[in-house]
């Protein structure tokens, strides 16, 4: 059986489990929700903590290190990147702005803050000028030992960015934190095994304490990701197709669909990149020479889908703990999630490990994630799809300005 449906059923069993206790068992729920549930949930949340700090200065400093490679760089690879985390930057603010508005977590009923939410949770948080200030570690081992996230991410970056400059003279450095980085890789993935296990548990005991509004919401919040996601595939994929790629939309979805019909089926971009590289040097014409590097690249530091679910997830746990998010926080959302993108786009269940770094900047607790994982599985085919997509839009829209011949393939879309 795949990891997909053993998730899934843990995610039903447990909401049956926690809606029956919640309803028919309330005193039954309490014990068992602290001798089961509670242990379950918590020891995969201080699993996912435990890994989440090293993991993200590896894969962050390893991605900065060869996004920053001067060989690679160059014109191109200059205007890829920033063309990546405009897109991110975009996607985000979307989502921010299209959950404010519908506010799919305000009908949960606020949940009590758990004992440990971090101070931002309770005090507020501190002025943007603050957090600019505050975001250069004074001691980056404190920064590491505190998991202090934005203060990681930017010594992470600076650090992947001496690497690439000083090329061949740190070698062995480099060498040194990518094996660490695969060390990191691999504890991910074993702890992936144990989702269905922590889905069931996670959701048993979030359904069991909320009771069944925050099923209503968790739907509202399904909904409300999937419109975030079409929105940004139909109007901000568009606008730059239109006017950087002057490329009809319409016929760019249709050469891409099934690159985007394989991302969606297996939610990995890693396993459609041959897909997405055929689809866009056959289907639209893009030269080899820019869809080999924008779109590699592309897997390691875009990831539109999986930012749009940072927005739209924070603004949700939010509203059910009753948390106001200032404008300043949400600012910090946008900020963290595309400096974060770097690097973390490769790693195994990125959403999951996004939301860890994401939550604790803007004083969210990371008991939260427990709400949000049961349904993730069921959003992440849709993620994927339009992470796939904002890379082939991306290439395009280089190959475009390095005056490349784009247009629709016919034959090789029906052929495909």
């Amino acid at each position: 059986m795949s990891m997909t449906k053993k998730i899934l059923i843990g995610i039903v069993l447990g909401l049956i489990v926690g809606l029956t206790l919640h309803i028919y068992f309330p005193a039954t729920f309490d014990s068992v929700n602290t001798y089961v549930f509670s242990p379950v949930a918590d020891l995969f949340l201080k699993a996912i903590k435990m890994i989440v700090v090293p993991l993200v200065f590896f894969s962050i400093a390893i991605g900065a290190a060869g996004m920053a490679d001067p060989k690679k760089l160059g014109r191109i690879g200059g205007k890829t990147i920033l063309l990546y985390l405009i897109t991110t930057a975009v996607a985000i603010s979307l989502a921010l702005i299209l959950a404010n508005v519908i506010g799919p977590g305000t009908h949960a009923g606020n949940i009590p803050l758990p004992e440990e939410a971090p101070d931002a949770a309770k005090d507020g948080a501190p002025s943007i000028l603050e957090t600019f200030v505050n975001i250069v570690p004074e001691n980056p081992i404190a920064a590491l030992a505190e998991g202090q996230m934005l203060q990681i991410i930017f010594f992470a970056l600076v650090f992947g960015f001496g690497m690439a400059f000083l090329g061949s003279k740190v070698d062995r450095v480099k060498e040194l934190v990518e094996q660490a980085n695969e060390i990191m890789m691999w504890m991910i993935h074993q702890l992936m095994k144990i989702v269905p296990f922590a889905a069931f548990a996670l959701m048993a005991r979030a359904i069991g304490e909320a009771g069944p509004n925050l099923v209503g919401s968790m739907a509202l919040y399904m909904i409300t990701l999937v419109s975030v996601l079409l929105l940004h595939m139909t109007i901000t994929y568009g606008l730059f197709l239109k006017f950087i790629a002057k490329l009809s939309p319409i016929k760019f979805y249709k050469a891409m669909f099934p690159a985007m019909e394989v991302a969606f089926t297996t939610s990995s971009s890693a396993a459609t990149l041959p897909v997405t590289m055929d689809r866009v040097e056959k289907g639209l014409n893009v030269p080899k020479s820019i869809s080999s590097f924008v779109l590699p690249l592309g897997a390691t530091v875009n990831m539109d889908g999986t930012a749009i679910m940072q927005g739209v997830a924070a603004i949700f746990i939010a509203q059910v703990y009753g948390i106001d998010l200032t404008i300043t926080q949400q600012l910090l959302i946008v900020l963290t999630a595309t400096l974060a993108s770097i690097g973390t786009a490769a790693v195994p269940s990125a959403g999951i490990v996004m939301l860890t770094i994401v939550f604790p900047v803007v004083g969210l607790p990371i008991e939260g994630l427990a709400i949000v994982l049961g349904v993730d599985r069921l959003l992440d085919m849709a993620r994927t799809a339009t992470n796939i997509t904002g890379d082939a839009m991306v290439a395009t829209c280089i190959a475009k300005t390095e005056g490349a011949d784009i247009n629709i393939q016919e034959e090789a879309s029906k052929t495909a």
